[in-house]
């Protein structure tokens, strides 16, 4: 059976090859795909489609020639129907524009074969919606900088090879976690890239496994890929959040939950249409390890951006990875902090994974136990770290921090009871780029395995940052995990 999708695969590369040789640039009869103009009404209907080469078809789908554009790309489909996001993202986009056009491209029929021929067919789905791109320029003088398309899992591929043959470039292409197998090692005409409009962002939320076996695409293929979450599980995708929601909603939604992680790039585009007074930021860095420690916390000269719509444009040279922690639900927005630790001891010791509690307290709201784990604790050396929390607790006056005692029993914290000393500890939020500095009350705290919290009240004087020594070293240490 794979030999034959595989067969059909390359029939239809020999076909798409084919049909880019034709002539005539006016010949509209090999479109199979259909563009559907979506109402704010009506979000889940096709009841108007705009088909190329009919000039009245705009007209009497009340085409708004001076407005923002919108074509959406469904992926991949089991059912041969439209998965239960598209009306959705339909409804959150005109929401956010309520005079633009939402077309949703109509490859259904594509699109519910075998995953190696439906991969295939994203060339002919771009080809269809280049020359329907290139009609409504040509036809209506429409300006594509006015165009924006959005891609999900395979139709991102679509969208960008779609940019790629229009004669003019397209203003924005988002590809939301754009599909892995096949893809991953693709040549950049036949898949999304940063060539393939002005800019294109990209959101990778299921980037689990070995390349090519990843769901979605695991390298950077547009000017900015975001990875929320390392790109890898998104969270309330296990399997309790999903049976819990079962329970709550109903079979409704079941097609969201299978497909969680892949699916949630498109809900955290409709995030950041819906919440606009609370954009998620995301953060350059190299590597998820180096943003878990919270190394890369910074927004100077763009290391920062918003997720979603409201992204900054920033082009450079080389793709830029992007990360952040988000909330499980909407709104995903959280707030990240990065922490730093010296462990003070008279005598060596180094323990790992090692689970903590630390506690935040602001001018706004506080946030209690947060639980993280230090793959490593060791005596007289500075760790950093990286927290976060769901709500925005304003400026931080005071911090708690407990050690944990492990879920299992060990002798040797039995007979040798664990201390540390901590002075200080250092905060830095990534949302306001304020810098904070804790005292222990006592001049220093004893931080014991299993007893009671230490306590830390903001310094009475802020140390100034200097130019010199440790903290241009350390400024240096950060500014390589953030480069990209």
């Amino acid at each position: 059976m794979w030999r034959k999708a595989l067969l059909a695969a390359v029939c239809l590369c020999l076909r798409w090859a084919a049909a880019l040789g034709e002539e005539g640039k006016n010949n509209f009869e090999g479109i199979e795909s259909k563009f559907s103009l979506r109402t704010p009404a009506e979000p889940d209907e096709d009841v108007c489609y705009l088909v190329p080469g009919q000039v009245n078809s705009l007209a009497q789908c009340n085409f708004n020639h001076t407005s923002k554009t919108f074509v959406v790309i469904h992926g991949w489909t089991v059912t041969g129907m439209y998965e239960s996001w598209v009306p959705k993202l339909v409804d959150a986009l005109y929401k956010r524009e309520p005079d633009s056009n939402v077309i949703v491209v109509d490859w259904l029929d594509r699109a519910q074969q075998h995953y190696p021929v439906s991969a295939a067919y994203t060339r002919l789905v771009g080809k269809d919606v280049a020359m329907f791109i290139d009609w409504m320029e040509e036809q209506f003088n429409y300006p594509l900088n006015n165009l924006h398309l959005l891609g999900y899992s395979l139709g991102a591929h679509a969208a960008g090879i779609a940019g790629n043959l229009t004669k003019k470039k397209v203003n924005r292409i988002t590809g939301l976690d754009p599909a892995g197998p096949t893809f991953e090692y693709a040549d950049e005409l036949t898949r999304l890239s940063p060539d393939d409009a002005d800019f294109v962002d990209v959101l990778h939320t299921y980037t689990r496994g070995s390349p090519d076996r990843s769901i979605g695409i695991q390298k950077p293929v547009g000017h900015i890929d975001i990875y929320p979450n390392g790109g890898g599980f998104q969270p309330g995708c296990n399997l309790g959040e999903a049976l819990r929601l079962i329970a709550e909603k109903g079979l409704g939604d079941v097609d969201q939950l299978v497909k969680c992680s892949h699916e949630r790039s498109i809900h955290l585009f409709i995030d950041s249409l819906l919440n606009e007074e609370k954009p998620s930021m995301a953060y350059r860095c190299n590597t998820k390890e180096a943003f878990e420690k919270g190394l890369c916390l910074s927004c100077r000269k763009n290391r920062c951006n918003n997720l979603g719509y409201k992204v900054n444009r920033v082009r450079t040279k080389r793709n830029t990875k992007m990360y952040l922690k988000t909330r499980a639900q909407m709104p995903y927005k959280v707030f990240h902090y990065q922490v730093k630790i010296h462990f003070f001891a008279k005598t060596n010791m180094t323990k790992t994974n090692q689970p903590f509690l630390i506690s935040l307290y602001g001018t706004l709201d506080k946030s209690e136990n947060i639980a993280f784990t230090l793959p490593e604790v060791s005596s007289n050396k500075t760790f950093s770290f990286l927290i976060y929390t769901e709500v925005d607790i304003g400026d931080l006056f005071m911090v708690k921090l407990q050690w944990e005692k492990d879920t299992f029993f060990s002798w040797s914290d039995w007979w040798t009871p664990f201390t540390f000393d901590i002075q200080r500890i250092r905060m830095k939020s990534g949302e306001t780029q304020k810098k904070v500095v804790f005292c222990s009350r006592d001049g220093t705290s004893h931080l014991s395995k299993g007893e009671e919290a230490a306590i830390f009240v903001k310094c009475s004087e802020q140390p100034v940052n200097r130019k010199r020594g440790g903290t241009k070293r350390a400024s240096k240490e950060n500014s390589a995990h953030e480069s990209a």
